[in-house]
């Protein structure tokens, strides 16, 4: 079974281009586990992005926060903001995915009062979405709505939508949202960006603390207090992670060694990869890659 991966830049941009044929917008439906790492890994993207899940339940971490958003409910995930999402308690969740270009909202005359302030406070990275508030309601119909408009693409569909995400737009300025903007919270995400872009670039090298923090202006101990505070982990151990969810491609190339994979990712020990493999897959190298051939 080929695992489908989600495409993203050394700099955590995603890959992914959010648009139908002729406009910069993209809805379609995402199951987590389907994707090749069994979750949606660390990414960003200029476009908004509102999520309705259908099934189960998904635990989203943006920027420094963490969401767990259940069926029927939904989220607003701000542009330009750090997110990924797995799955709660493997209850193979699926979501209605929503992204949206900020300049294709509104009209460029209004762009800069209705929309412009909106992406770039630095208070409003997510908003939850739920079923039971009138508002909430609104705006998840309205996007359930759209995913099935895409589907039947009827005469003018691009109208409706289009008219669609107005809607959702203004009923989010209604909701009323207090706009704060924190030059400091700025730094900080730009610095995470930073050391994560210089980590995807270098993975498959050497690489030691002083080089990351180098890379985000920082020193040894605020690195390590950044990555602990946004990303839950140590940047040592982002790096490893990193590596296996690199090798995961890798290894479902018919011709590569498990040797050689350890080494094209910045192992340089194949014992040292099988250990770090199985500790996070739950399975070894090989067992992953006769699975997926």
């Amino acid at each position: 079974m080929l695992h489908k991966s989600f495409g993203i830049d050394q700099n955590l941009k995603e890959l992914t281009e959010h648009r139908t044929v002729l406009l910069p917008f993209a809805c379609y439906e995402n199951q987590i586990n389907q994707d090749i790492h069994g979750y949606i890994p660390l990414h960003w993207h200029e476009e908004i992005q509102f999520v309705v899940v259908q099934k189960g339940e998904a635990l989203f971490q943006i920027n420094e926060e963490q969401i767990v958003v259940k069926q029927g409910n939904g989220l607003f995930i701000n542009s330009g903001c750090l997110h990924t999402a797995e799955e709660v308690e493997q209850s193979e969740c699926m979501y209605i995915c929503l992204n949206i270009a900020p300049h294709f909202i509104l009209a460029k005359e209004l762009y800069m009062n209705y929309v412009s302030p909106y992406i770039q406070a630095t208070n409003f990275p997510h908003l939850e979405i739920k079923a039971t508030e009138t508002w909430g309601a609104t705006i998840i119909k309205s996007i359930r709505e759209i995913n099935e408009s895409i589907k039947q693409k009827q005469t003018f569909f691009e109208i409706e939508i289009s008219e669609y995400i107005t809607s959702i737009w203004k009923t989010i300025l209604v909701h009323g949202i207090s706009l704060e903007y924190d030059q400091l919270k700025f730094i900080k995400s730009y610095r995470m960006k930073q050391m994560l872009n210089w980590i995807h670039l270098h993975y498959n090298e050497k690489i030691i603390l002083d080089d990351i923090a180098k890379a985000g202006q920082l020193s040894r101990s605020e690195c390590c207090r950044y990555f602990k505070r946004i990303l839950k982990t140590t940047p040592l151990h982002y790096v490893i992670d990193y590596r296996i969810q690199k090798s995961l491609v890798l290894l479902q190339q018919d011709e590569s060694t498990i040797t050689e994979v350890a080494y094209q990712v910045g192992f340089n020990s194949t014992s040292y990869f099988i250990d770090l493999f199985r500790k996070k897959m739950n399975t070894t190298p090989l067992a992953y890659k006769k699975l997926n051939l």
